[in-house]
């Protein structure tokens, strides 16, 4: 291991401090005490039945977060609702689980917990209980009063370029740290073949596949994603663990085996981000300091707090 390797892990070391935030980690402390272990039983329960529920609720803190701050606005049900909103729509899931947690909370302490923090703390149980690294949850947010579905249709696409992406986290407070961290959330869980089957071949009109795509992977994905089939065939986006929280999604990337584009451009098209993907792949440790921080930071986009928003009896409708 060369010198100035580990001058950059001790560099990215050092830098693994906690996100100030408005919000507190005790904020029930005294209000809802049990608050942490009901939502982590209930996260339990919900993976043990279906393993890829962890990383479903992952990805819907990160869709609430990234639509009107994290307001628990995406379960709000109604046709004009984010859960309709493409990126969402068919994709999105763990509505059932966030009720299922709602419902022993209000048991053990009514009207006191809001969604938008019982969906924090389940993302970040969904990580730990999948191997990932564990973080102080911040709280004390407030649910919305309304979904902003144009938004919505506005959230990081698999589809988009790197810059495009980067400038979205941008717009948000978040760095390109933290795209390239967030982005490994994508080393548990599935990707639906409509997703990436347009890498498999003639890839933006050029008739064959995507260069970047590691050309011994092609086949497996081709047979898993039939050319007539409708899209909804899913694989695995890390093929090496899918259900463990680990640095192996980085390895594939460094090797063309990124299943989404907006995975694979992370090493392909900008040496800043390359960098950090070549660094996690080399050391769990960065990249779960990397993550944590990034998702606190995440979760502290724009919150109700104080006497904005409401504390909902249920996630999936305004209080009358």
């Amino acid at each position: 291991m060369d010198k100035s390797y580990k001058l950059r892990v001790a560099t990215f070391l050092m830098l693994c401090v906690v996100v100030r935030s408005q919000l507190s980690s005790d904020f029930y402390s005294k209000s809802c005490p049990n608050l942490l272990n009901i939502v982590r039983r209930e996260v339990r329960n919900a993976i043990k039945s279906e393993m890829r529920m962890a990383a479903s609720l992952l990805r819907l803190h990160f869709h609430d977060c990234f639509v009107n701050g994290c307001d628990g606005s995406v379960l709000l049900d109604g046709s004009e609702g984010e859960k309709f909103a493409l990126p969402n729509l068919n994709s999105a899931r763990g509505y059932e689980v966030i009720d299922t947690i709602k419902s022993a909370v209000e048991t053990e302490c009514s009207g006191i917990v809001s969604c938008a923090d019982i969906l924090t703390i389940a993302a970040r149980d969904s990580v730990v209980l999948s191997g990932g690294p564990t973080w102080k949850v911040l709280l004390g947010r407030r649910d919305g009063v309304f979904a902003n579905q144009t938004a919505a249709n506005d959230l990081p696409s698999p589809f988009e370029s790197l810059d495009s992406i980067i400038s979205k986290f941008a717009a948000l407070g978040l760095n390109v740290t933290d795209v390239v961290a967030l982005s490994g959330g994508h080393t548990i869980g599935l990707s639906r073949c409509a997703l990436f089957s347009g890498r498999l071949s003639n890839f933006n009109g050029t008739g064959a596949p995507d260069s970047t795509l590691d050309s011994s992977l092609i086949p497996e994905l081709q047979s898993a994603c039939p050319v007539n089939s409708d899209g909804n065939n899913t694989v695995a986006l890390d093929n090496r663990s899918r259900d463990l929280f680990d640095k192996n999604y980085f390895a594939n990337l460094l090797k063309g085996r990124g299943i989404l584009q907006s995975d694979q451009v992370l090493v392909s098209n900008d040496s800043a981000t390359r960098a950090i993907a070549q660094l996690y792949s080399n050391n769990s440790a960065v990249f779960f300091c990397d993550f944590a921080n990034a998702m606190i930071k995440m979760g502290n986009i724009a919150p109700l707090t104080g006497g904005d928003g409401e504390i909902r009896s249920n996630c999936r409708v305004v209080n009358s």
